[in-house]
């Protein structure tokens, strides 16, 4: 089995392990995937990549639903976004679930059931792009596809510690897509780290010749070394969750200390013009991109369509032209007031949003909820302006993110400066309870953890179930060992510092070869642990040793 073949198995064993069929709506058939990656050029920039796309961007040869079965249509091709990824190399697994017709920012209106966080279940993971975003934060793909009109690309990878890049509009082609406001409608990426999530945005933007909307890149300078930071003056950080304010100034300091000066601004007028993407006139894009087909289907309303999207898109039907052209007044006044206020400094530091809610409180109050979701994000595509998610650590064992946000044609000045910021970043092996699913894998989350993938060791280590209470699997290092299976976590190292300081004996943290030849910090066991231990390196992973009908009595619980 060639490397990609396996790991394109790996992905789809890790999807059944998961039972989490909320994520998807369709996926391929794994053989088929297994066929494609035989001919997967080597050398093409995303060679071997794993894709999962929004289920509202065209994959020739399965259903584009948007999330309502009644609108499901088969496309012929792929959307522009789609075939370039594939020609570069990338293997796409499926289509991802979605708030309707990507109305939404809470990951719950959907007839296939709310996408739930990926770590944390009963909160939701965002929307609209809730499938992509639990796909790569579980670690079944790479990067996803997912689409942004007010921060569906933004707020559900800052609640999964992930990083959300929205381009600026036109740059990506939306050829393929369905719309939700078409003039303001962005494709974006979610990926673990920001080299890769930018090396995809790359590769998928430029004019297409079909996209009217579609624009060449135009992009501004680097970065100065000084640069100057806007941040929204005290009175717009009310009312965010309990932590996150500190959180925030804790990744300003952050700023502070990398070298930028920086200036608190009066956001109000960027706040105003985020009111205008549900509360104004611009509600009647979304009824003119899939209106007819909720009011021809009024009758599904509570079952196929879900009422709350049907509600929000057929408002529209009672806006007047006069009402646009007065918003469309209104946006330029703004705009023009946000240019004034934001003059002189490189880009504006925001969260990336203000909660993060249960399911049951979104339920109980689904339209107010979500608009708590969107105060930092709504603005930008109304106001021409690119914007990038990324991760600032995490409150109460939850990913906390932040967004940088400026002119059009600056995403690679916003990601200079993210990478700037960035806290470095050690990547952990682990083989035991810190798996994701077991019962220490909140630890990791805690620590500010984020899922990289499945991994496995070079075949150079055993296995064993040690003695201790409650039982522990203990990895060693030994030439006559064989391959381990694992995942590997980044962790900031921060974060990594405190959760190698709460290990217990007789664990500790070492150097482990991976299988593809990295070496990564990993659990080991000392050696003193291993007299009397039971070797399961036969099983080839500790839940797979657990699942044998020799291991039942052993328990996932370190490591």
């Amino acid at each position: 089995m060639n490397p990609l073949e396996q790991k394109v198995r790996q992905a789809y064993d890790r999807i059944a392990r998961a039972d989490r069929p909320e994520v998807w709506i369709a996926l391929r058939p794994v053989e088929d995937v297994v066929a494609e990656a035989a001919s997967v050029d080597p050398d093409a920039p995303l060679a071997g990549v794993l894709v999962a796309v929004k289920d509202n961007i065209d994959v020739a040869g399965l259903p584009t639903t948007a999330a309502a079965p009644s609108f499901a249509h088969r496309p012929e091709r792929d959307a522009t976004a789609v075939a370039r990824l594939r020609a570069a190399g990338a293997l796409v697994l499926g289509k991802t679930n979605l708030d309707q017709f990507a109305t939404g920012l809470v990951g719950t209106r959907s007839p296939h059931g709310a996408v739930r966080h990926a770590f944390a279940p009963d909160r939701i993971s965002g929307g609209s792009s809730s499938g992509s975003a639990v796909a790569v934060a579980l670690g079944f793909v790479d990067v996803a596809l997912g689409t942004d009109t007010a921060g569906s690309g933004r707020v559900p990878a800052a609640l999964h510690g992930l990083v959300g890049v929205k381009p600026t509009r036109g740059l990506v082609p939306t050829t393929g897509v369905v719309p939700a406001c078409r003039s303001l409608d962005c494709v974006t990426v979610f990926a673990r780290d920001l080299p890769t999530a930018r090396r995809v945005a790359e590769e998928v933007s430029g004019p297409d010749g079909l996209d009217p909307l579609a624009r060449e890149d135009s992009p501004l300078p680097a970065p100065p070394a000084r640069p100057r930071i806007a941040v929204p003056a005290a009175e717009h950080l009310r009312g965010m969750a309990d932590g996150w304010a500190e959180a925030f100034t804790r990744y300003v300091e952050r700023v502070r200390a990398g070298g930028a000066d920086v200036v608190e601004v009066d956001v109000a007028p960027l706040l105003e013009a985020a009111e205008l993407l549900y509360g104004g006139a611009f509600v009647a894009e979304r009824t003119a991109a899939v209106g007819a087909h909720i009011a021809e289907n009024a009758h599904l309303v509570g079952t196929d369509l879900d009422p709350t999207v049907a509600g929000i898109v057929r408002a529209g039907e009672d806006v007047t032209a006069v009402e646009v052209f007065r918003d469309l007044e209104r946006l330029d006044v703004l705009a023009a007031r946000a240019r004034e206020l934001l003059a002189g400094t490189t880009a504006l530091l925001t969260p990336t949003t203000t909660w993060h809610p249960t399911l049951a409180q979104v339920a109980a109050d689904p339209v107010g909820a979500n608009s708590r979701m969107g105060r930092f994000t709504n603005f930008a595509n109304l106001l021409d302006m690119a914007s990038l998610a990324v991760p600032a650590g995490t409150v109460d064992g939850l990913p906390f993110g932040v967004m940088l946000t400026g002119p059009a044609f600056s995403d690679r000045t916003l990601a200079a400066l993210a990478q700037r910021w960035a806290d470095a970043a050690v990547e952990l092996l682990v083989v035991g309870a810190h798996l994701s699913g077991q019962p220490l894998n909140h630890e990791l989350v805690a620590a500010g953890a984020t899922l990289v993938g499945p991994a496995a060791t070079a075949p150079l280590y055993r296995l064993f179930a040690l003695d201790t209470v409650p039982p522990k699997p203990g990895m060693v290092r030994d030439p006559a060992g064989a391959g381990v299976q694992g995942e590997v976590w980044r962790l900031p190292s921060s974060g990594f510092g405190a959760f190698v300081a709460a290990l217990p004996q007789p664990m500790t943290i070492g150097a482990v070869t991976l299988s593809d030849g990295r070496v990564v910090r990993g659990f080991l066991a000392e050696p003193a642990a291993l007299e009397g231990a039971r070797e399961i390196t036969a099983a080839g992973s500790w839940l797979a040793a657990r699942a044998a009908p020799t291991g039942g009595a052993v328990a996932a619980s370190a490591g």
